[in-house]
């Protein structure tokens, strides 16, 4: 099933279903109003969604409409609690290695993750605000899960089968006002403003063989100003999400609605370039002393999209401009 948030002037928008070749929408707020009400009363609407999901796909809405990206929110343009991981561990070597970090213990072993901003989400094609050139904009290409109920203490296989949908996103960062926010151990405010997602939170079986081991096996296509940028794949997941889910439910119990992302797709092929310019700026620190690819500036523009193997869009794509 496919599930978007139509912009209607209301903060958490209006529920629709979209059709497997992203060409058709439907509204579905007589089932749910919103993808919060659906996802905290899962069991019970799930066969009316799933029924008026099939009827989408066979053409047999009267009522179906042209699917537009551009008059869609976030799929949850709110959520109660919003917690990104860092799953890809090559992401994180290579930035310790151009800055000559010392290593994080057992980070192999323990999820690193942090509590974002998840009162406001960017739609898709929403403009990407640049408050100072100074500040270093990025963008970060990543997946994450929407879960239900999670007891506190779940394991990572009980975490796992908590997943209701799979979204992707952009983890806008400020790269220049994060080090002083590192240091500090508290987290970050001011080098996390709200990240933006995909238009369509779709459920894991629409992955078919692509969603593995709590995985979504898929390339992640980073494009800057139209050139391609990176296209590593999901696969290369240290943690699967199971293991981010029980991690972030360890002493305290989620909430239906929880969002947990990835952290920067990354992988061992640096040929693929990457989803982020601050890994890219570490690789050529390490090869040429200092970086040369520069960060965002007003006017450009970021594409982000995954698509199965046989080419068909899944998520829809971010395409956003920054001014």
């Amino acid at each position: 099933m496919k599930l978007a948030t139509r912009n209607n002037g209301e903060r958490d928008g209006e529920l629709m279903i979209v059709s497997r070749d992203l060409r058709l929408m439907a509204r579905a707020d007589d089932i749910a109003p919103t993808l919060q009400h659906a996802v905290e009363r899962w069991e019970s609407l799930f066969p009316a969604l799933q029924q008026r999901y099939e009827a989408l796909n066979d053409r047999l809405l009267a009522k179906a409409e042209p699917f537009c990206a551009k008059a869609m929110m976030a799929p949850l343009p709110r959520a109660w609690q919003w917690l990104d991981g860092s799953a890809f561990l090559h992401h994180g070597e290579r930035m310790q290695q151009a800055f000559r970090l010392p290593p994080i213990p057992d980070v192999d072993r323990i999820p690193l993750m942090y509590q974002g901003s998840g009162d406001h989400f960017l739609g898709p094609c929403d403009d990407i605000p640049c408050r100072d050139e100074a500040d270093g904009l990025d963008f970060e290409g990543e997946f994450a899960v929407l879960v239900g109920e999670v007891a506190m203490g779940a394991d990572p296989q009980t975490a796992l089968g908590a997943v209701r949908l799979l979204l992707q996103l952009n983890d806008i960062s400020l790269r220049a006002l994060a080090p002083r926010e590192m240091k500090t151990g508290f987290g970050f405010i001011h080098a996390k403003p709200p990240s933006s997602f995909a238009p369509v939170a779709v459920t894991p079986d629409e992955l078919g063989d692509a969603w593995r081991e709590g995985r979504v096996c898929l390339p992640l296509s980073v494009t800057r100003n139209g050139e391609r940028f990176g296209n590593q794949s999901g696969a290369q997941m240290h943690f699967h999400f199971g293991e981010l889910i029980a991690h972030a439910a360890l002493t305290r119990p989620l909430r239906a609605g929880t969002l947990v992302g990835s952290g920067t797709v990354s992988g061992s092929d640096t040929a693929l370039g990457a989803s982020c310019i601050a890994e890219i700026r570490a690789l050529e620190r390490v090869r040429q002393g200092e970086p040369s690819t520069p960060f965002l500036s007003p006017g450009e523009t970021v594409r982000m999209e995954a698509r199965t193997a046989d080419g068909q869009p899944l998520f829809g794509a971010i395409e956003q401009k920054i001014v």
